[in-house]
Parts: C-alpha cells; structure tokens; sequence
C-alpha cells in the first residue's frame, strides 16, 4: 500500500481516537446515554466539548483529504510531494487534534489551514503532475 493511503488510513483512525474523550466525558456526566447519545452530547462542556468539536472536524476534514489522495491516484499523479502532503497532513491533523483538547485555538487553527491546503493541493495536483513526475 502506498504512503498516501497507508495516511487515509490513520487519518480515519484519528476520527475515532478524538471521539474517546467523549465517550469518557459522557460517563462522567452520569453514564453514557446509548438512548439519546447526541442529545447527551450536546451538553457537555470543557474538555468534551471539545473533543466532540474536533472528533467531528476530524470527519469534515478527512473527506477532503480522502477525496485529494483519490485524485491524486486515479490520475496516476505520485512522486515525492504526494507522499509529503499526505504526510503533512497527518502530522498536521494530529498537532490539530492535541492544540483543541489542549485548548489551544490560535495554533489549532494555523494547523488546520496547513491540512486543509495539502487536501487542496492533492485535489489539484494531476495539474502539476509533470512536475511530480
């Protein structure tokens, strides 16, 4: 598998591993409620709320990511700067993912521009194919 893949993968992992918080938070609050998970959701404050924001980013974003990569690859563009945004992506995804339970929201936001420009430059990379090539 290639490196861009094998980063669509732990980036769907990184959906679930900023989902924990949650969880742990809802039982905090009484014990999960399997009835109306969303509704208990809602409320939640401090640390899971914010890891419910950015499980749910973390969702947002790896659309956009997945979709770059795909392009990416039925184009037949790869080469060295593929592999290098799919990487920073990553990297960036997970720093994102530890600034937000930190609450951290000035840095949060300059690593979520960075993942955010590597999804739209692997959406737009067949142009520059020649250059990767």
């Amino acid at each position: 598998m290639s490196i861009p893949f094998w980063c669509v993968f732990i980036s769907a992992l990184l959906i679930y591993v900023a989902r924990m918080p949650v969880g742990k938070a809802m039982k905090e609050q009484g014990g999960y409620n399997n009835h109306l998970p969303r509704q208990q959701q809602a409320q939640l404050t401090g640390l899971g709320a914010r890891a419910l924001a950015a499980h749910q980013n973390s969702i947002e974003a790896f659309m956009l990511f997945a979709v770059g990569v795909l392009m990416a690859h039925t184009t037949q563009t790869a080469g060295w700067l593929i592999d290098l945004l799919a990487i920073i992506f990553v990297v960036a995804r997970v720093i994102y993912l530890v600034c937000y339970l930190k609450d951290l929201p000035s840095v949060r936001s300059l690593v979520w521009v960075i993942g955010l420009a590597c999804s739209l430059l692997l959406m737009i990379s067949p142009t520059f194919r020649t250059v990767l090539l």
